[in-house]
């Protein structure tokens, strides 16, 4: 057995074990190639594990399988989060996926031809190297945050996981989006609550209705099949759709005014130590939470694969200047559904494809994730 500091190699190394990299590594075994997935988690399906303890998927289960193993849930039920997470577990399980958790990547490089994949002390060498760290990495916060009284208590979405956690007092959940929207009408209960941010709308049906499971079918088709970097309103639309805000699906406005959810305009700094709305009304609130979502962070890779605006350039999550390099899980990486369990595993069969057919020859497109033409 080699030692802590020799590095390990494989053909290839997955970075990410959730649904986007378990999925990858499905693929790639149909095609009986040498890989390891890593998992920074110290187990599989963590990721969700870890989000609030009252979430539901906003998907069906029949839509929210990966390739080859149902999701074992009523089809039209819409499965909790510990329930996909143990799902991801038995995925892996079932397909003797080789899965290394609890390996964080703290560098990724080139020497000599093969990528250099770094977690503390341990490295791992490849030919190829699927990044399938997804699109959810760094929660993002405002500046001003840290100007906040220190006595009010501040949690990111990421970090809310139930009421206990707050203190007594009113509580502004800043962006109105389906999280800042879920978690307020579960704290309504037990606090007066704020909801700050522009509005996003809402889907017009009751989520789970059977006019419901007709609009799904309907999006899905859509967003999968016609919103895609390759067709002309794909690359007009797709990236406008993902810039902006997900509309109410289960938690409506009748729901929050129902709850007794206090709408207030956008949260723009600090006064005194308190949040400021953009009409300079103060709200004086024990607890806030930032539903204000996440951002991507790919400092960690010493490669020529970034446009200026940091995000990582490839067609179909095929890095044409970095061969061997592949992207998986991103907003709009090909599809508007690219990022979410619809997706059904096509970009990364798609991926593992090249890796089996083409090893290091990229193909001739290549563009930005902005939704920039070829």
């Amino acid at each position: 057995m080699s030692s802590r500091r020799d590095p390990e190699f494989f053909e290839t190394v997955i970075i990410g074990g959730g649904q986007a990299g378990l999925t990858a590594g499905h693929y790639l075994a149909q095609h009986d190639r040498s890989f390891v997935i890593l998992d920074a988690n110290e187990r599989i399906g963590d990721a969700w594990r870890k989000r609030w303890d009252s979430l539901r998927l906003f998907t069906p289960a029949c839509f929210s399988g990966l390739p080859g193993l149902p999701l074992p849930a009523p089809a039209w039920s819409f499965p909790t989060k510990d329930e996909l997470a143990d799902y991801l577990e038995a995925y892996a399980a079932h397909f003797e996926l080789p899965v290394r958790t609890g390996v964080s990547v703290d560098g990724l490089s080139r020497t000599n031809g093969r990528f250099i994949v770094s977690a503390g002390e341990r490295r791992f060498e490849a030919t190829n190297v699927i990044v399938a760290t997804g699109a959810y990495q760094i929660p993002k916060l405002p500046a001003f945050a840290s100007e906040l009284d220190p006595r009010i208590v501040q949690l990111h979405s990421s970090e809310y996981r139930n009421p206990s956690q707050l203190e007594e007092g009113d509580v502004l959940l800043v962006g109105a989006g389906n999280s800042g929207a879920e978690i307020a009408a579960e704290l309504a209960g037990t606090h007066r609550c704020w909801l700050a941010g522009p509005k996003t709308g809402e889907i017009p049906v009751r989520h789970g209705s059977f006019p419901a499971r007709f609009g799904f079918r309907l999006f899905r088709f859509v967003g999968h099949r016609v919103l895609k970097v390759d067709t002309r309103l794909g690359r007009k639309l797709g990236p406008k759709l993902a810039g902006k805000g997900d509309p109410l699906i289960r938690t409506k406005v009748k729901d929050l005014v129902a709850a007794g959810v206090q709408r207030a305009p956008r949260v723009v700094g600090v006064r005194d130590g308190l949040p400021m709305l953009e009409d300079e009304r103060v709200l004086n609130v024990a607890n806030v939470v930032w539903c204000t979502g996440f951002r991507t962070d790919f400092r960690w890779i010493d490669l020529q694969a970034f446009g200026d605006d940091g995000e990582p350039l490839h067609y179909r999550g095929v890095v044409e200047s970095e061969p061997g390099l592949y992207f998986l899980g991103l907003v709009f990486l090909y599809s508007f559904s690219s990022d979410v369990l619809p997706n059904r595993g096509r970009d990364a069969k798609y991926i593992a494809k090249h890796i089996a057919a083409h090893g290091t020859t990229a193909p001739s497109k290549a563009y930005a994730l902005s939704g920039a033409t070829p």
